[in-house]
């Protein structure tokens, strides 16, 4: 027969054990959903888009206890695009919310976006088609290029001449900083010698030279214009048929045109812009009349297909646009600031990334691509509060697929 103290006692083991059986079930959940996130087969597209959209587990506060509609809704976003990239191709594309609340008119993969600064590193992928063929040199004097405009010789380009290789990473001396404004679609637009005069109805200033190239990285959309119109004086073609030509029909871009203003049979599938309150502002959008700097308009899915030919390209031996030896020049510093010719080049983590962002009047995006392992996101949206979302859903995509971006160096 048991003493009495251990039939007192038995009553309060069997509690402990209930106790401790319910914290174990309390918290299964979100050990099962951490489990799943971490071993998140990244072939199994359905299961991958729902990590991303749903809330993060564990949650680590910041936004991770929000759904991707919440998020929208938190950050002023009608709409939103995404493309994923995984194993040098589009694994998924898919659009969120509406391209025009006011018609109610939904966001779908082939809903168009202003690609806004992100046009200049397809400009310079086009450019270094022509370098590959033989047309001019990426370290010769741009001024060679130049007939209806000249860079002024000045102090600053007695030793070193402005190159198309400075314009393209910012490192050409122009002083001008811009980001573009854009234009009413009513409104007169300028010449590209206006433009980069500053003379009217330009509404910039003009781009100026304040230090020799190379002495320093400021970002100058002036000088991707300058470029502009050295293609324009060099090959005689309009600016968006010769992107069609060498870049948008070779990668089979058949959501994207350069075109500006947007020809009237493409409107019906562009998405409108909206401000950092989400509210529709005087114009569905603005018209960009410097094409190479903000000019395109474009989708994530057409977007990636740049990357990944870029990224295929680097692989070797060839891309459909560019060799290996062209395109290592798009991930190859200048040795001032963070550019490439074009592309931004960034370690993250254990990992090396070409990217772009973009932002005009109304539209914010950003392409970010792995320099070797074949992966990376697009993403595009149609409001001016979008920057923070576009961070998330980039953070969401990297943890989904376990990019090296999270990984810590090789323990030594």
């Amino acid at each position: 027969m048991p003493h009495p103290a251990q039939r007192r006692s038995l009553p309060i083991f069997l509690l402990f054990i209930l106790c401790v059986a319910s914290a174990i079930y309390a918290v299964s959940p979100a050990i099962s959903a951490a489990q799943t996130a971490g071993n998140a087969d990244t072939n199994d597209v359905s299961q991958l888009i729902r990590l991303i959209e749903g809330p993060q587990t564990p949650n680590r506060q910041g936004l991770d206890g929000f759904t991707l509609e919440e998020l929208m809704k938190l950050f002023h976003t009608p709409g939103i695009s995404i493309a994923v990239i995984q194993d040098f191709k589009v694994q998924w594309a898919k659009g969120y919310g509406l391209a025009d609340v006011k018609a109610g008119r939904a966001v779908d993969e082939h809903t168009m976006f202003q690609a806004a600064s992100i046009s200049k590193p397809v400009t310079a992928m086009a450019a270094l088609r022509l370098v590959q063929d033989g047309r001019f040199s990426l370290d010769e004097d741009v001024n060679k290029l130049l007939k209806s405009w000249h860079v002024p010789d000045s102090e600053f380009t007695r030793l070193q001449p402005v190159t198309p290789r400075s314009l393209f990473s910012h490192t050409s001396g122009a002083d001008d900083g811009f980001g573009f404004p854009g234009y009413a679609p009513a409104a007169p637009l300028p010449t590209l010698v206006q433009i980069l005069n500053g003379q009217p109805p330009s509404n910039v200033g003009p781009v100026l030279f304040k230090r020799p190239p190379y002495r320093s990285y400021k970002y100058s959309g002036g000088g991707i214009e300058i470029m502009q119109l050295a293609l324009l004086d060099l090959t005689g073609e309009p600016f968006h048929q010769m992107m069609q030509r060498l870049i948008l029909t070779p990668l089979g871009m058949s959501d994207s045109t350069y075109q500006q203003p947007l020809p009237e049979n493409l409107v019906p599938r562009a998405s409108h812009a909206y401000n950092d309150e989400g509210q529709a502002m005087d114009a569905p959008f603005h018209v960009y009349p410097e094409q190479a700097a903000a000019g395109l308009w474009t989708t994530p899915s057409d977007l990636a297909r740049v990357a990944i030919d870029l990224q295929r390209a680097i692989h070797g031996p060839t891309g459909t646009v560019l060799n290996e030896a062209s395109a290592r020049q798009m991930i190859a510093p200048t040795g001032v600031g963070p550019f490439a010719v074009g592309f931004v080049i960034e370690k993250k983590g254990e990992g090396w990334y070409f990217q772009h962002s973009g932002g005009n009047w109304g539209f914010r995006c950003h392409l970010l691509a792995h320099v070797r392992k074949g992966y990376g996101v697009v993403i595009m949206t149609n409001s001016d509060a979008a920057g923070p979302l576009i961070d998330e859903i980039e953070a969401r995509v990297a943890a989904a697929y376990h990019w090296d971006s999270l990984d810590k160096p090789m323990f030594r």
